[in-house]
This record gives C-alpha cells, structure tokens and sequence, in this order.
C-alpha cells in the first residue's frame, strides 16, 4: 500500500500544532516553511482535516490552524483518512473465474480467501492506527522537541512564501 505524499504531510503538522500552546495557531505558510513544503497544496491539504474535524481554522493576522480537538482525542486514523480516504486498497476483481484456471461457480461462493486475507489486514492497519493518538505520538517525541518546535513557529512571519 502506498499512501500520497501528503500524508506525511498532514500526520507532521498535525503533530506540529499538537506541540503548540492550548489556542495557539500556526498558519499554513508557517508549516510549509517549518517543513520546506509548498505553501498553497499543504494549505489545500490541511483543508481536509479541518473539514474531518481534526483541525480548527481562524482568520485574521493571528489567525492559522490548531488542533480541533485534544490530541488524547485525535487518532492517527482519522489523519490518514481525512486524506485518503477509508477504503481498502485491495480491490478483488475475482480472477479466480476466469481464463484456463478459472474455478467453477459452486467453489466460489465464499468469498476468495485472498480478498478475505488482504482485507484481514487492512483492518489490522486500522486498528492499529486508531489506537494510536496524537497524545501518544507526542509522549514519544524527545522531550525538548515540543519547546524547540514551538520557538522555530513563532520565528517563522505568518505571510505566505
């Protein structure tokens, strides 16, 4: 499974505002700089957590993103999905029916064991990711790192580049 780019992207900033003071914002320009990403695209991308709940946006001169929630509320999961979605990427087109191989009707009435398999194993990854929060991601972080984050934030102007 390959996941877009931006998911690294929104999974880092969403961790980025965590470290930020209760109320405090970042703006996107600020984040791309922070992370040396393009200003517009990681603007559109962040859209997608604040319209899954993730994220809240202000505007104005102090105006940016913060988180929408508590960080011991916000899973990696619902990250990942506000930007790819919840769909499995496995999708079975039952070639087990076709071609010289192809397998009667009557022994493919169960679902194919490698359908049932891959899916097995997308909920795992799910399960897994939505047991894992922002919190959790924060208490592994080296401890200085949300002191150093938030002091590069506030150095970073909030114009766009």
């Amino acid at each position: 499974m390959k996941l877009p780019v931006s998911t690294e992207w929104l999974l880092h900033c969403a961790t980025t505002l965590a470290q930020l003071e209760p109320g405090a914002t970042a703006s996107a320009a600020q984040l791309a700089d922070y992370y040396d990403l393009p200003a517009p695209y990681l603007a559109k991308q962040l859209q997608a957590l604040v319209k899954a709940g993730v994220l809240a946006a202000t505007t104005g001169p102090k105006g940016g993103f913060r988180l929408g929630r508590p960080a011991d509320e916000i899973t990696l999961l619902e990250i990942v999905e506000a930007v790819d979605g919840g769909a499995s990427p496995y999708e079975c087109r039952e070639i087990r029916m076709r071609g010289r191989g192809a397998l009667p009707p009557e022994d493919c009435r169960e679902t194919c064991v490698l359908a049932a398999k891959m899916y097995e194993a997308h909920e795992a990854w799910r399960r897994s990711l939505a047991g894992v929060t922002l919190a959790d991601v924060l208490a592994d972080l080296p401890s200085g790192a949300p002191a150093r984050t938030r002091s590069i934030i506030a150095g970073i102007p909030r114009t766009p580049r």
